[in-house]
């Protein structure tokens, strides 16, 4: 054997190695198995599900949980993600009591409003009846704990714990949907469902939570809360308002596509997109919370974030763009072959919402590295200007075109969106350390 061969050799072995040595790596893995069980399980028991409710039990499920999400991404304020900036845990902790206590004020408010005009959310959501108003509270609430506590678990590392609860979330949600199916609950038990779902996650995350806040709750104090609030301000500003201006722009959709074309339509998109969404999640949840974690180590660390951001875009988009020229191929085989054949709406509304789909896919470390480098201001407007931009296609191919031109327009413009997107991060990531991202190339890849 040749001194290159071996030397090569050598080589691979040694990344080999490292790469077996990378907590990078075994943490990604370890919250990638539990999501991938997770999805696994969503996935197998999907062609069950898909028999059990009708497309207009998806159309008013797709209205509600739209709502929900638009609320619910101001739940937190967005501390649930501050909180894994500050050095000392003295003062995470703060930040997490604030995520809780923001969560219970706007969820009473919710409360408040939708008793008080109870005609306008059932006109939104298309529900009847105050079941639906408790549902909504209860759907907030859980949401919000779930979010602060899944942060605190990062933070702290428990990313098995994280992993687990992923598990548990699909087996609460695909578990009781068959139930409700089979005793033809319609909607509501689709969002029972969830509520259960996110519950019994959260509800797996609690003992980390404890036993952090037994230990660190002689720090807290209403006098450093209000501080840390004031400190981390641009969050609830930039960060919380940007997933409220995001969650519009994701619930818009449903909501006019029902205007325009009635539920069924509105029940064949929201479940075309939650199943190509499934897979991404596999990746994407696992990538976002130690990649979150990860990123902002290297900060406090002083060392560079920009290759990592390159690397990780470009690893994405390799890994998306096979599936999705498959799915833009065969959606709507796929679609009625594994789902029933009332379902093919939802693939031939699938094939176009691949094209946004792996964007969407490729974006993940513009939205968390954005964060890190405090540009959430900049972030903010352009969020406005894809609202304006989503609801203007929507409104007019609502009026002139029908439902798969119109969706598929949508879909050609997201897609450009979120390159923009991906290109302008990066290049503000890459200004902010011209010097440093060099340095940090051994860091990256080991």
């Amino acid at each position: 054997m040749s001194n290159e061969a071996v030397s090569e050799k050598r080589i691979i072995k040694n990344l080999i190695f490292k790469l077996r040595q990378s907590s990078f790596l075994k943490n990604i893995l370890i919250v990638m198995s539990g999501t991938a069980i997770a999805q696994v399980i969503a996935y197998a028991l999907s062609p069950i599900i898909s028999r059990l409710f009708t497309p207009e039990d998806f159309g008013i499920f797709g209205s509600f949980t739209a709502v929900a999400g638009i609320i619910g991404a101001l739940i937190t304020l967005d501390y649930s993600q501050a909180l894994m900036l500050p050095k000392e845990k003295s003062e995470a902790v703060n930040l997490l009591c604030l995520s809780v206590l923001s969560t219970t004020l706007i969820s009473i408010g919710a409360a408040i409003f939708s008793l008080l005009k109870p005609s306008v959310f059932f006109n939104i959501t298309k529900t009847k009846g105050l079941l639906f108003v408790l549902l909504f509270i209860l759907t907030l609430i859980t949401s919000g704990i779930n979010s602060s506590f899944q942060a605190w678990a990062i933070r702290s590392k428990e990313f098995k714990r994280t992993s687990v609860s992923q598990v548990v979330r699909s087996v609460g949600s695909s578990g009781s949907r068959i139930i409700f199916g089979i005793f033809k609950s319609g909607s509501a038990g689709l969002i029972i469902s969830n509520l259960l779902a996110n519950a019994m996650a959260s509800l797996n995350l609690i003992k980390v939570v404890i036993s952090d806040f037994k230990f660190y709750r002689k720090d807290i104090s209403l006098i450093k809360i209000k501080s840390l609030a004031k400190a981390y301000i641009d969050f609830p500003l930039y960060s919380a308002s940007q997933n409220f201006i995001n969650a519009i722009s994701s619930g818009l959709p449903v909501l006019l596509i029902t205007k325009f074309y009635g539920l069924a339509a509105a029940g064949a998109y929201a479940f075309g997109i939650s199943i190509l969404q499934a897979p991404m999640s596999l990746i994407l949840t696992a990538l976002r919370q130690v990649l979150f974690q990860k990123a902002c180590e290297f900060h406090h660390q002083g060392k560079g974030i920009f290759l990592l951001y390159i690397r990780t875009a470009l690893v994405l988009f390799s890994i998306a763009l096979i599936p999705s020229l498959i799915l833009i191929i065969w959606a709507p085989q796929i679609f009625a072959f594994i789902f029933g054949a009332r379902w093919q709406l939802a693939g031939v509304l699938a094939r176009s919402l691949m094209i946004w789909m792996l964007f969407v896919f490729c974006n993940l470390p513009a939205v968390i590295f954005s964060r890190i480098i405090r540009v959430q201001r900049l972030v903010f407007f352009y969020d406005l200007a894809v609202l304006a931009i989503r609801t203007i296609t929507l409104l007019l191919g609502g009026m002139y075109l029908n439902l798969t031109n119109t969706v598929m327009i949508f879909s050609i413009i997201g897609a450009f969106l979120n390159l923009f997107l991906i290109y302008i991060v990066g290049r503000m990531v890459f200004k902010r350390e011209r010097n440093t991202s060099l340095i940090s190339i051994k860091n990256i890849l080991f």
